[in-house]
C-alpha cells in the first residue's frame, strides 16, 4: 500500500531510553501522523475496517498516530513509523472471511454426553449417605 508523502506529516520529539549524551540533545522520536478521513490513497471500506479495527491509534481528530523511538537516528524511525503502518494497512486490505458455522460431529456430541454422566457419577459418589 502505497500512501502519497503529502498525506503523511512527521514531527519530532526527545526520545527515551539509550543513546548516550545524545539522548537529551537530538529529537529521534518519530511520530507520524495521518489524516485516514482525507486519504485518496485507500477506499472507503479499507477506511472503514482499518477504523473499526485500529481504533487505538486514532485521536478525536481523526487523525492516525504512529510514533517510533526504536532507532537512535530520525531516518531509521521515520522508517520504521512507515512499516509500521503499512503493516497496519495490509492486515486490513482484505475483509475477514466469514465464519461458517458448522453442526457438533454425532461423535462429539456422543463424548461430550458421557462425559457429563461420568462426571456426574463421580458427583454422587462424593455425597454424604444417609441411613
Amino acid at each position: 500500500m502505497e500512501i502519497p508523502d503529502y498525506e503523511l506529516n512527521f514531527s519530532f520529539a526527545k526520545s527515551g531510553g539509550a543513546g548516550g549524551q545524545n539522548v537529551n540533545k537530538l529529537n529521534t522520536k518519530a511520530i507520524l501522523t495521518w489524516f485516514i478521513d482525507n486519504s485518496s490513497a485507500i477506499s472507503g471500506a479499507h477506511k472503514k475496517r482499518f477504523k473499526q479495527k485500529y481504533s487505538k491509534y486514532i485521536n478525536s481528530d481523526g487523525a492516525v498516530k504512529i510514533s517510533s523511538q526504536r532507532y537512535r537516528t530520525q531516518t531509521k524511525n521515520i522508517n520504521d513509523c512507515l512499516e509500521k503502518l503499512n503493516n497496519l494497512l495490509e492486515k486490513t486490505k482484505k475483509p475477514a472471511k466469514k465464519r461458517i458455522e458448522t453442526k457438533p460431529t454425532k461423535g462429539s456430541i456422543r463424548r461430550r454426553i458421557s462425559d457429563k454422566k461420568t462426571k456426574g457419577e463421580l458427583k454422587k459418589k462424593r455425597q454424604k449417605v444417609s441411613y
